[in-house]
């Protein structure tokens, strides 16, 4: 995959759905991260709920990149996006043409399912 450590290696993704987490990951090592669900009823979006980059990776774009890769994700599954992370809800609102807006009653299933189960685990 990559082929060196640092600002100039290759970072690829993995999409880990049983931990709800998209992982860009450089040399071997995760570097950052969306946490994420997947929304119980149909048409079970994909919901982020906070973007990471690690300590000293961050200003390379890594954040953005992630976002846009988990949009692709999505439109591959033709599932939308809820984006509750507020990074990832700023990343869509400049990429509309990437980043399509959910209707409004997946984002309120979304809403209540992450109310239902935070605390939990």
């Amino acid at each position: 995959m990559a082929q060196g450590a640092g600002p100039g290696a290759e970072i690829g993704f993995e999409d880990d759905r049983k931990t709800g987490r998209l992982l860009a990951v450089e040399a071997g090592t995760a570097v950052g991260h969306i946490a994420y669900f997947v929304l119980d009823e149909p048409p079970h979006a994909l919901v982020a709920v906070h973007t990471v980059v690690e300590p000293g990776h961050e200003g390379r774009g890594i954040a953005g990149r992630l976002v846009e890769t988990f949009y692709a994700i999505a439109a591959a599954e033709d599932v939308p996006v809820v984006p509750l992370c507020p990074y990832a809800a700023s990343w869509a609102a400049k990429h509309p043409d990437r980043a399509p807006e959910a209707p409004a009653g997946v984002v309120a299933a979304a809403e209540a399912q992450r109310a239902r189960h935070r605390g939990r685990g």
